[in-house]
């Protein structure tokens, strides 16, 4: 499905050439019906000779309604650019040319209209000549130039032909299966609620599919369809699009709005782009500038913080960060225009690279302007590895809707990074990109590090504790763990690899003195406030955790070897007795309820024995 735009300047035939070409006119408000001129955008649809139905946007070409116009090029394949016969070329057809090149429209179809009012050859000839002039010095060059008259008919075949090979040489819309549908018309049906129109763009949408219009998060459902006035159940990519939806208030929508699968699109106030003033701008685009910003539908004022340069003169490019005034749903490769507003003129426009970057740059960063080349101008391996830095691993699903990729690219792209160690696919967490693991890597360790230096006699930081000071989730932070051989985790704590706890001579002297207390009353031990008197609280704190003392509550820990003796003992009395009480442990250790309750309940606790009324049976875990 294809959509061509008209364009062109406000007398040139635009909308009577629309109704030549498709039967209808596409001048839907009274005033413009009577005042002859286009004010806002005008939709039809005309059905070519090999059978194919397109879709025709015509937009206003008066200076006072550019901004409407912008609000119906960002959709087309194609663009048919209209000139009088008996005017020539004026300001806006330039302008409006300018703009088709910054939003990369570059199939295009010169038409001289009006040739019904022009006796003089010589003269036609000379529209056409200029016409090419115009289009010499660009990717445009060599575009048809078709001379038809909207009254007679003339030309109007050829230019039927023309259209037709122009579109079967463009590439198939891609179906990345996230349809979004940038909204031009919002309006209400009598019996039916609310109804938006636009070009379908990323996928198939289908009656009955949840939908979310933004900005805003409004919750719908699509209750039905309509194509070129022809009720579908499916709407394919490239197509205009009339939708009725349940759920959603006329009042909820404007304009601009976006409607995608729910959680698939997020409004943002901030994006990176890349921007190019056109040969022909007036002015110099300074940091900081103010503007107009027009994306699909939507527009928006914005402030321009350029990252490369200080200031843009007429025929140069640049990296910039766009700080929106409202947020507004953008997505990678989303084309845009920039306009001051005061005098109004068009300054040039880009490309979204990022759409959440998430942070304010600071400028003239070399890494930050590669990183944004790679986003730009990278392979689609390169590409998904840079979406795929981020604080944790994303789904492969969710990346390929950041990107916009199809299924097919989806799957180049990750057998590109793989291959290249650009990204790493982690069982159960999606895929991450190899730098952002490396950087958590690193991260690790430093903070290990940090802690060993601390506590040289603590085997390590609990998982838990990791986590929460690097911020990220104890699934990761095991993956991590289990796979880099610098990280190791021992007893529950996580270490660096070079890192082990090393006595000096007088703390092993102390765990001598302890050991010997612990051998003399094996199964009364001294309580943990005693072992810190004997060896000091660091050293009993280290055998803890080594294991080689096992702690039970807070005040009772056991030799390890003295606590296996123990529960072995207990396992063994109730395989044989089918329990055991505290009075039995008691007397057949020679201790007293002080140990024998702990030790108990620390058993309870592990799910190996489980109380019923004073007694402990086998448990869960036994």
């Amino acid at each position: 499905m294809r959509v061509i735009g008209t364009a062109g300047h406000v007398d040139h035939g635009k909308s009577s050439l629309v109704e030549k070409l498709s039967g209808i006119h596409p001048d839907r408000l009274a005033e413009e019906q009577s005042r002859g001129l286009t004010i806002d955008l005008g939709f039809a649809w005309l059905e070519l000779p090999n059978g194919e139905t397109v879709g025709i946007v015509d937009v206003p070409g008066h200076r006072d309604f550019i901004e409407n116009m912008l609000a119906g090029v960002g959709g087309i394949d194609a663009a048919l650019l209209v000139i009088a016969a008996d005017e020539g070329i004026m300001p806006q057809t330039r302008e409006h040319l300018s703009i088709l090149r910054l939003l990369d429209i570059r199939k295009l179809i010169v038409v001289i209209s009006k040739i019904d009012l022009i006796d003089d050859e010589e003269w036609l000839e000379l529209v056409q000549l200029e016409a090419e002039d115009l289009l010499a010095e660009s990717e445009l060059a060599g575009a048809p130039i078709v001379p038809v008259s909207a009254q007679t008919g003339a030309g109007i075949e050829r230019l039927l032909d023309e259209l037709s090979a122009l579109l079967a040489g463009l590439p198939e819309r891609v179906d990345s299966g996230q349809p979004r549908l940038p909204i031009d018309r919002v309006f209400v049906v009598s019996g039916f609620g609310t109804v938006v129109t636009g070009t379908l763009m990323g996928g198939a949408l289908s009656v009955g599919d949840a939908l979310v219009a933004q900005p805003g998060e409004h919750s719908g459902r699509v209750r039905g369809l309509q194509s070129y006035k022809r009720d579908v159940q499916t709407a394919l990519p490239g197509s205009r699009v009339a939708v009725n939806i349940a759920g959603i208030n006329k009042s909820d929508i404007k304009r601009g709005a976006v409607l995608a699968r729910p959680g698939r699109l997020q409004p943002t106030l901030l994006a990176d782009a890349h921007f190019t003033m056109p040969a022909d701008s007036e002015g110099i685009l300074e940091h900081n500038t103010e503007v107009k910003f027009f994306c699909g539908a939507a527009e928006a004022l914005a402030r321009l913080r350029l990252l490369d340069a200080d200031s843009l003169a007429a025929g140069e490019s640049g990296w910039l960060q766009i700080r929106l005034r409202e947020a507004l749903p953008l997505t990678r490769g989303d084309r845009f225009i920039l306009r001051v507003p005061s005098p109004a003129r068009t300054i040039g426009g880009g490309i979204i690279v990022n759409a959440q970057p998430g942070k304010r740059y600071k400028r003239m960063q070399p890494q930050i302007l590669d990183e944004l080349d790679a986003r730009l101008h990278g392979s689609l391996g390169e590409q998904l590895a840079i979406a795929a830095r981020a604080r944790e691993p994303k789904s492969p699903t969710d990346l390929a809707a950041q990107l916009g990729f199809s299924t097919a690219e989806m799957q180049v792209a990750l057998a590109e990074a793989l291959v290249a160690d650009l990204l790493r696919e982690l069982p159960g967490l999606g895929i991450w990109a190899s730098d952002s693991w490396r950087r958590l890597v690193q991260r690790m360790l430093a903070e290990l590090g940090r802690y060993h230096s601390a506590n040289p006699l603590r085997l390590g930081m609990s998982r838990a504790e990791l986590g929460s000071r690097l911020r990220i989730k104890l699934p990761l932070l095991d993956t991590v763990i289990t796979d880099e051989a610098e990280l190791t985790i021992e007893n529950g704590f996580v270490r660096a690899q070079s890192h082990s706890i090393r006595f000096s001579h007088e703390q092993e002297a102390r765990i001598d003195r302890l050991m010997t207390a612990l051998e003399v009353a094996p199964y009364s031990p001294p309580t943990i406030s005693e072992m810190n008197g004997l060896a000091g609280e660091a050293v009993v704190r280290a055998l803890l955790d080594l294991r080689r003392l096992v702690q039970v509550s807070d005040s009772i820990a056991f030799a390890a070897a003295d606590y296996a003796r123990l529960v072995a003992a207990i396992r063994a009395h109730i395989e044989a007795h089918g329990e055991i009480d505290a009075k039995t442990l008691r007397d057949q250790f020679g201790s007293s309820r002080k140990y024998a309750i702990p030790l108990l309940e620390r058993l309870d606790a592990q799910g190996i024995t489980r109380r019923v009324g004073d007694a402990r049976v086998p448990g869960a875990s036994f």
